[in-house]
């Protein structure tokens, strides 16, 4: 097995605990005000950058045809003046999942072919390829056991652990 496949494997097993997060918010927590960011908001800024940074940078990456300006940001918008991004209607699960299906597909077409030694693509990002993706599969698994704790807290629904993904 190569490297490229065995990083493919671990975005797609990510990607499915992502899933089953989403999948089994009920709709009162999707949308809970009593959190700072919102369920739907961190699935929603999980899949943007995955999806970013599977690009080979910045200046190649087309968003999302439903993405909404800002709505990445959980915090202020990170360049001067630093205001707070604004957020109105949320995302539904529905169109989380479709993001999900293009964030796949992503995986799928541009994992096979990364020049792994190459720069990251992104100027704020000081290292290889190869650290991107480990970069961005701690990113998105970061934010799954965000998700996977209010699950567990606020409804007592567990999310499987799953070690890897074969096409």
């Amino acid at each position: 097995m190569d490297i490229h496949t065995i990083i493919a494997s671990q975005y797609r097993a990510t990607l499915d605990m992502l899933t089953e997060t989403v999948n089994n918010c009920p709709e009162a927590l999707w949308v809970d005000p009593a959190h700072e960011n919102q369920f739907w908001h961190i699935a929603y800024h999980t899949l943007f950058f995955a999806h970013l940074y599977l690009h080979n940078g910045e200046r190649d990456f087309v968003a999302w045809e439903k993405h909404r300006r800002e709505y990445q940001f959980l915090g202020p918008v990170p360049w001067p003046p630093h205001h707070a991004p604004r957020i109105e209607e949320p995302y539904t699960q529905t169109e989380i999942a479709e993001y999900l299906a293009v964030c796949r597909e992503e995986v799928e077409r541009k994992v096979p072919s990364l020049d792994l030694e190459a720069p990251s693509g992104f100027p704020w990002l000081h290292f290889n390829k190869l650290e991107l993706q480990f970069y961005n599969i701690r990113h998105i698994q970061h934010h799954v056991g965000q998700l996977t704790d209010r699950l567990r807290n606020h409804e007592r629904i567990g999310v499987q652990w799953i070690a890897a993904r074969q096409a």
